[in-house]
């Protein structure tokens, strides 16, 4: 039994919990460690070392070695493994001990398991980690929801650990009780999945409409991110457009497979928007491409099938890639709306009180989505005073779009006449569209609906339910 009782430890070794156990180490504070393999441990501790960092070789002698309120991490795979480290770990836990699941956990596991938790007094909570393996080493965005009561017992650890704002301040907070945290980065991984998509159909269109070579796009991915776009999926396009082949000449983005892998949370997303019937087309848009993706066989045939014939515009270079940086600006703007809409109208149904000027504030460092654009949209909550207003809405936020909007439709309009699919980035210019009609085509909708299943409809001119006897 060690001496010293750590401050905090750490369930689950694999890349994000070693470097969150490295993280916490390095900042002073001393970290007990487990792994289900205990040589895993083992080799952990001897490449790392003591200092700040205890190795235990069982779950019993890991939980005597933390300081009482116990706090705990869990970093293993989400699903059936967090229930099953539970299972074994919950039995020698105290009352008021603590539990966070660092997993990318679906809202409603950690719903169920906070309630479970709370019948023995143990506080559960959920909590969000981005920014990949340099993240959990270096400084990560952490979005945690929980049991109010306990968070000052872990905020300044995961403070010490957290990365920094554009303003020095720690990207962490108290983002409201129960799966609040979990729902909070299911939504940034939503916003993560439109930027990515809007970024690929960007350099589709530079390599196919400009012929543009994998170097020279990178050049624009470069010049995009010292821009109005900087931010770290502009800098990673830049590097990933850039890296030459090791196994064979040219680029290696040339020689990657078109079919996109996905883990379930734009998905998750998507979903959850919908069954809440909030209009997130621009996240659903980059789910659907993902899955198109994966039919690459079909996709092959049905080219030969169809043998598209594009225009193929003789473009000027400059002014295209100037539209291009206009046009991402505005989809990006509006995949966050969608998400904020979202987080929104989910804190309110909740009673969670997530304050979304928080939320753009702590995706601003350590998050794959940070971006300089967050610091505009966290002024604008600030400023606006409310809790409940749309991202378009803002006085700041409406100046950006009318000063972009144009270019966004340009960009539309010329893959489309060349016949390149750019879903994301016209399913944003759509959804400003309808989201700033006053009047729209939903009345024909209503009108069909009463006409084949006397579904009623409201009326512009008189209050009260209508229903009509249509006239065949």
């Amino acid at each position: 039994m060690p001496q010293n009782l750590a401050e905090i430890g750490i369930i689950g070794l694999g890349t994000m919990g070693s470097n969150f156990a490295r993280n916490l180490a390095t900042k002073g504070i001393v970290t007990a460690v487990y792994n289900r393999t205990t040589e895993v441990t083992e080799e952990f501790i001897a490449e790392h070392g003591t200092e700040n960092l205890i190795g235990t070789k069982d779950l019993q002698e890991f939980v005597q070695s933390i300081k009482i309120p116990r706090k705990i991490i869990i970093i293993v795979k989400a699903g059936p493994p967090v229930d099953a480290v539970l299972e074994s770990l919950t039995p020698l836990l105290d009352p008021n001990d603590i539990v966070l699941d660092f997993g990318n956990t679906h809202f409603s596991d950690t719903e169920r398991r906070e309630q479970k938790l709370k019948k023995k007094s143990i506080h559960f909570w959920g909590c969000g980690i981005s920014g990949g393996e340099k993240g959990a080493l270096h400084g990560p965005s952490l979005m945690p929801g929980g049991p109010k009561e306990s968070w000052p017992e872990i905020q300044p650890i995961l403070e010490a650990a957290a990365a920094k704002d554009f303003s020095g301040t720690p990207c962490v907070t108290y983002l409201g009780p129960g799966a609040a945290g979990n729902y909070v980065k299911m939504v940034h991984n939503g916003i993560e999945y439109g930027i990515m998509q809007m970024l690929a159909e960007a350099y589709d269109m530079m390599k196919t409409l400009l012929d543009m070579p994998a170097q020279n796009i990178s050049q624009v991915f470069r010049q995009f991110d010292r821009g109005k776009l900087n931010g770290y999926l502009l800098d990673l396009a830049s590097t990933v457009t850039a890296q030459k082949d090791d196994l064979g000449d040219g680029y290696l983005i040339d020689k990657i497979m078109d079919k996109a892998a996905q883990k379930g949370t734009g998905s998750w997303t998507s979903v959850d928007a919908l069954q809440k019937g909030i209009a997130l087309p621009t996240i659903t848009e980059a789910v659907t491409s993902r899955i198109i993706s994966s039919f690459k066989e079909r996709r092959k045939d049905l080219a030969k099938e169809y043998q598209p014939q594009p225009i193929r515009d003789n473009l000027d270079t400059d002014r295209f890639i100037d539209l291009l940086d206009d046009a991402l600006y505005v989809g990006i703007i509006c995949a966050f709306a969608q998400g904020l809409e979202l987080i929104q109208a989910t804190s309110d149904e909740n009673g969670w009180d997530t304050n979304l000027a928080e939320v753009t504030r702590i995706w601003q460092g350590g998050c794959i989505i940070r971006m300089i654009l967050l610091e505009k949209i966290q002024k604008a909550y600030k400023e606006s005073g409310q809790s409940h207003i749309h991202l378009l809405e803002m006085p700041s936020i409406v100046a950006e779009i009318k000063g972009n909007i144009a270019s966004l439709k340009e960009v539309v309009e010329i893959a489309a006449k060349n016949e390149v699919a750019i879903p994301a980035l016209s399913s944003a210019l759509n959804y400003f569209y309808a989201m700033t009609q006053k009047r729209g085509n939903a009345n024909f909708i209503q009108a069909l609906r009463d006409g084949f299943g006397a579904h009623t409809f409201e009326r512009i001119d008189r209050e009260g339910i209508f229903h009509a006897h249509w006239k065949s």
